[in-house]
C-alpha cells in the first residue's frame, strides 16, 4: 500500500485541513489530497545566464543515501593507506582513464563517463541531522534541536523548487519525496525536509510505501468506484464552492486554498499522475534490471515521475525490516562495515544506479535531468573495534550526472587517508547553489518569507569546474571491475541452505569466502572425526561425527576425548533487531542402529546455537554463545526417507524503547556435536556414527518501529 504522509499538518494560518474543509464545505467532495498540494503560478524573475549550463536541467532526481556511505568503499578508495584505513577491498579502473572506484561498484565504474564525482565535499559536522540539514537546505542548523522538525527550519531545497520553479506540466506535483520521509532510528524525523518557515503548503509531497510491493498503489489519486458522472458532479460542486469563496472575499488564504483545491481535483482526475505511479506498465525485464528491491523500484518510479512532469524527485534510501534500532542501519555502518557494503548496500546501489543512469540516457532524459547521489556525510578513515566506520563530516564524496554536468571527471581530492579535503573543498551551500543554477534559478537571488523578510537563496556558489555541455574528456579505457564479484542483492539470511550449490565446505579457521564452514574437516584432518559435504545424485548434505574413511590412512581406530566438538557454522547476513528462528533438518546415521545408540546418543550432546563473533577475524571457532538448545537426533536407516526438524528461536532486541541492539562483530548460527561423556571413546575402524544435515535456514521477523520515539 502506498499512502500520503502528513494528514494532520496545518496550513500557514494555523488551520488544520479538517478546519479548512469545514469552512469551505468541501468535506462532501470526498477529496483526500487538496490540502497537501500547492504550486506557485509564476517563478521569480531571474537573471540572464552567464553560461550555457544555466537552466540546462528541466528536472532533478536527488538520491539521498541515508546513513552516510563510506568514501573508501565507494568513490574514493585509498589502496596505499594502511589496512585499518583502506579496508579489505581493492580499487578498480573505471572506463575513464585515471579514475578508480571501489571494486564493489563494477557496474557504476562502467558509466563513469556519464558521472562527475566530487571527492572533497565537507560539512565538518558528524551528526546525521545537522550535517544532512546543510546538504538539503544549504545552511547550517541554528534551531533548538535538529532531530526534530520545527516551523522555523530553513526550507528544504525541494520546497524552494516547488515555490520558485514549479512544474509547468504537473504543478500539483512539483516536488515529490519517495518512498518515505527521512527517519533516524525509530520515528525520529530530523529537520531539513519540509517547507520550514515558508509554511507547510510548500512541503514536498511525500508518498510513503514500497513500490516493489505486489499491492503497490497510491491512496488519494483515485475516486474508487465512482462513475464519470459522479466525478463531474463533484467537480460542479467544487465550482459552486469556488464561487462562494469569491463572493465572500475571505482573503488571500482562502483564495490560495481555493487554488489548492482546484489543483488537487485536477491531479485526482489526471491520468498522467495516476499512470506515473503505475509500475505495472513497465516490462518485467526492465524492473529486474533496476533490481526488485524498494530502492531499485523507487528509482524506476522516479524516472516515471520525471517523465510525467514532476520537477524534483527526492529518493530516500529505504529502511529494512528490523533496522530501526541497531548500530548499522541504512549506510550508517558503525559495525560490520565490510559485510554491509559487500552484501547489502553496494549490490543494491550499483545495480539500480547504473540501470537508472543508462535508462535515462537511452530515453534521452539524461540530457535534461540532473541526478545527484549523496549521503549526509561520509565515514571515518579508521575502522573501529566492531569492524565499522563511524560518522565523518570533514570530507566525503558524491556523484552527479546529466543536464549541465561535464561528465567523466573527478573534482577535488581528499588526503592520503580520506580524512580531510586536500584541495577544492566544497560545501553544502555550494551543492545547493549548483542545483539552483542548473535549474535556472539564480543562486544569488533572494526570496521573501510570509512576514515579508528577504532571504538569500544560498550562501554558496555553483561548482563551476564540473559544469559543461560536453564531457570533460573523450578518453576511454577498459573497466577492470568484475560484475560477478557483486551479484544483485538477495534478502536471504544464509547462503546455500540445502548445500546444493556445489560450493565446498570451508574451514572454520577462515572467514572468506562466505558460506558454510566446519571444524574439523574430515577430509583434511588426520582423523575421520569431523565434517564432510556429501553429494548424493541431485541432492547433497553435510555429515558430521565419526565418518567413513575416504583414504586408506584414515581407515583406523578412532579415539575421541571429552570436549572434542564438530561444528558446522555460517555467519548470518546483515543481522538486524527482531525474532530469529534457526531451523535444521537432521537425521541420524550410523553403521547400525546399535552403533548410533551407543555412540551418538550416549556419548555426545548435540545442540543448535546462535553466537556472536568475538574477534575481527570473524572465525566461528572464536565465538560467544547467545542462545542454544539441545536436541536428540533420531536414527534413520539408509533406505529410510525423511529427517527431523529442530528449531531454536531467539529475539534480539534492546528492551529500552529507542535503544540500539548491537550484534558487535556479527551474528552466526552453528550446529554442534560435542563428546560429552567422560574419558576417551574408542571407535573401531569399520564403525561410523553421526548426523546428516539436509538443510539449515533462518527465518527473520524484523522489530517494528516504535512510533512514539520521536527524539
Amino acid at each position: 500500500m502506498f499512502s500520503l504522509l502528513g494528514s494532520s499538518s496545518r496550513l500557514c494560518d494555523g488551520l488544520t485541513r479538517r478546519e479548512w474543509l469545514r469552512i469551505g464545505g468541501l468535506g462532501a467532495l470526498g477529496l483526500s489530497l487538496p490540502s497537501l498540494l500547492a504550486a506557485r503560478d509564476t517563478a521569480p524573475a531571474g537573471v540572464l545566464p552567464t553560461d550555457k549550463t544555466f537552466g540546462k536541467a528541466k528536472n532533478v532526481v536527488f538520491l539521498y543515501l541515508l546513513g552516510g556511505p563510506p568514501q573508501h568503499e565507494t568513490f574514493d578508495p585509498k589502496p596505499e593507506a594502511p589496512l585499518e584505513v583502506r579496508g579489505p577491498f581493492k580499487p578498480i579502473h573505471t572506463n575513464v582513464p585515471g579514475i578508480d572506484f571501489c571494486e564493489l561498484l563494477p557496474r557504476t565504474a562502467r558509466i563513469a563517463d556519464k558521472l562527475a564525482v566530487v571527492r572533497s565535499i565537507s560539512t565538518d559536522d558528524n551528526n546525521h541531522d545537522s550535517s544532512g540539514y546543510q546538504l538539503l537546505t544549504g545552511y547550517k542548523y541554528v534551531g533548538p534541536n535538529s532531530r526534530t522538525i520545527q516551523p522555523t527550519d530553513w526550507p528544504t531545497f525541494g520546497s524552494m523548487v516547488k515555490m520558485l520553479k514549479p512544474s509547468e506540466v504537473l504543478p500539483p506535483l512539483s516536488a515529490v519525496t519517495i518512498p518515505d520521509v527521512w527517519r533516524l532510528n525509530e520515528n525520529v524525523t530530523p529537520a531539513g525536509q519540509t517547507g520550514g518557515f515558508l509554511g507547510s503548503q510548500w512541503n514536498p509531497d511525500v508518498f510513503v510505501g514500497d513500490p516493489a510491493a505486489a499491492d503497490f498503489r497510491v491512496q488519494g489519486l483515485q475516486f474508487g468506484n465512482l462513475p464519470p458522472l459522479r466525478v463531474r458532479q463533484r467537480e460542479d460542486l467544487l465550482n459552486q464552492v469556488d464561487r462562494h469563496f469569491a463572493a465572500a472575499d475571505r482573503g488571500d488564504l482562502a483564495r490560495n486554498y481555493q487554488k489548492f483545491q482546484r489543483q488537487s481535483f485536477e491531479l485526482m482526475t489526471s491520468t498522467r499522475a495516476r499512470d506515473a505511479f503505475n509500475l505495472s506498465q513497465e516490462p518485467d525485464v526492465l524492473k529486474r534490471a533496476y533490481g526488485l528491491t524498494t530502492w531499485g523500484q523507487s528509482l524506476l518510479l522516479a524516472r516515471r515521475l520525471i517523465e510525467a512532469g514532476v520537477r524534483l524527485v527526492h529518493v530516500n534510501w529505504p529502511r529494512e525490516p528490523g533496522d530501526n534500532a541497531v548500530d548499522n542501519p541504512l549506510w550508517d555502518t558503525h559495525a560490520q562495515n565490510a559485510d554491509r557494503v559487500e552484501d547489502v548496500l553496494c549490490p543494491q546501489f550499483d545495480v539500480s544506479f547504473s540501470a537508472f543512469i543508462n535508462d535515462l540516457d537511452q530515453r534521452g532524459l539524461l540530457a535534461e535531468t540532473l541526478v545527484v547521489a549523496i549521503g549526509e556525510f561520509g565515514r571515518t578513515p579508521s575502522i573501529n573495534a566492531n569492524g565499522g566506520r563511524d560518522h565523518w563530516g570533514p570530507v566525503f564524496s558524491f556523484a552527479m550526472a546529466g543536464a549541465g554536468i561535464a561528465a567523466g571527471q573527478v573534482y577535488g581530492a581528499s588526503d592520503a587517508n580520506g580524512a580531510y579535503p586536500a584541495k577544492d573543498k566544497v560545501t553544502g551551500a555550494d551543492l545547493t547553489a549548483t542545483l539552483f543554477h542548473l535549474l535556472g534559478i539564480p543562486h544569488s537571488g533572494t526570496f521573501h518569507d510570509r512576514e515579508g523578510r528577504e532571504h538569500k537563496l544560498t550562501l554558496g556558489a555553483p561548482i563551476y569546474p564540473i559544469l559543461g555541455l560536453d564531457p570533460a574528456t573523450q578518453d576511454r579505457c577498459e573497466c577492470t571491475g568484475d560484475i560477478a564479484r557483486v551479484p544483485p542483492f538477495s534478502q536471504i539470511t544464509l547462503l546455500n541452505t540445502q548445500f546444493q550449490d556445489n560450493v565446498p565446505l570451508y574451514s572454520a579457521e577462515t572467514n572468506r569466502p562466505k558460506g558454510w564452514r566446519a571444524w574439523p574437516l574430515a577430509d583434511q584432518a588426520d582423523s575421520r572425526f569431523g565434517a564432510r559435504r556429501i553429494q548424493n545424485g541431485p541432492t547433497s548434505h553435510i555429515a558430521i561425527g565419526m565418518l567413513n574413511a575416504t583414504q586408506d590412512r584414515l581407515a583406523a581406530e578412532l579415539r575421541v576425548a571429552k570436549g572434542e566438538t564438530v561444528i558446522l557454522a555460517q555467519e548470518v547476513r546483515s543481522p538486524f533487531a527482531g525474532r530469529y528462528t534457526l531451523k535444521a533438518r537432521i537425521r541420524g546415521t550410523a553403521s547400525s542402529r546399535q552403533a548410533f545408540d551407543d555412540i551418538v546418543l550416549k556419548q555426545f550432546a548435540c545442540r543448535l546455537q546462535f553466537f556472536q563473533f568475538t574477534t575481527r577475524s570473524k572465525v566461528p571457532l572464536e565465538r560467544k554463545e547467545q542462545a542454544a538448545i539441545a536436541f536428540v537426533p533420531r536414527y534413520f536407516a539408509p533406505d529410510q526417507p525423511g529427517s527431523d526438524l529442530f528449531e531454536l528461536e531467539k529475539v534480539f532486541e534492546n528492551p529500552s524503547p529507542g535503544g540500539n541492539f548491537s550484534f558487535g562483530l556479527g551474528l552466526g548460527v552453528a550446529i554442534l556435536m560435542e563428546k560429552s561423556s567422560d574419558g576417551v571413546l574408542t571407535i573401531p575402524a569399520d564403525v561410523m556414527a553421526g548426523l546428516c544435515i539436509d538443510a539449515v535456514e533462518v527465518d527473520f521477523v524484523g522489530k517494528s518501529r516504535i512510533e512514539t520515539v520521536k527524539v
